[in-house]
C-alpha cells in the first residue's frame, strides 16, 4: 500500500494517466456482477472495492449509450467532458484515508447532449457520495 500513497503524491498536477484507466475485463465483470450502483442525474456510477493491477488508489472507466446517441461524434464528446470532470476532481477520491483500491464506471444516461457544467456537478457529487460510502461501509462497530 506504500506504492498508492507515492504514486498519489508523485503525481504532478491533475492528470488521467493509461494506469488509471479501468481495462481490465475481469475487474469490470466483478464490478457489475457484485459492486453497488446509484445514480446522478446524468450520470449511473458503477463502484466496488477490489485489487487492482496498477498501484493507483482508483481506476475508473466511461461509457455512452449507442441506442442513445447513434453518432460517435456525440458519444466521444460526451466521454470527453466526463473525462475531463473526472480529471479535474479525482482528488476527491485520491485523498481516502484508509488506502483502498476502487474500480469506477461512470455511464451517461442522459437523453441529450449535456453542458459541461452540469456533467461536472454531477461528477462532483458522485465522487463525494462514493467517499461517504466508503466511510459508512468501513465504520468501526
Amino acid at each position: 500500500m506504500e506504492n498508492i500513497t507515492s504514486e498519489v503524491k508523485g503525481n504532478k498536477g491533475f492528470s488521467f494517466r493509461k494506469k488509471e484507466r479501468l481495462c481490465s475485463k475481469k475487474v469490470i465483470d466483478k464490478l457489475f456482477a457484485e459492486g453497488t450502483s446509484f445514480l446522478v442525474f446524468p450520470l449511473k456510477i458503477h463502484v466496488i472495492e477490489t485489487e487492482l493491477l496498477a498501484s493507483v488508489p482508483v481506476q475508473a472507466a466511461f461509457t455512452v449509450s449507442k441506442k442513445i446517441f447513434k453518432k460517435a461524434v456525440d458519444r466521444n464528446l460526451l466521454k470527453r467532458r466526463m473525462r475531463e470532470a473526472y480529471r479535474l476532481n479525482k482528488n476527491i477520491l485520491y485523498l481516502n484515508p484508509n488506502e483502498r483500491q476502487l474500480a469506477v464506471f461512470f455511464i451517461f444516461i442522459g437523453k441529450e447532449i449535456a453542458e459541461y457544467k452540469q456533467i461536472e456537478t454531477a461528477m462532483q457529487k458522485a465522487l463525494k457520495k462514493i467517499l461517504i460510502q466508503l466511510s459508512e461501509d468501513f465504520r468501526p462497530q
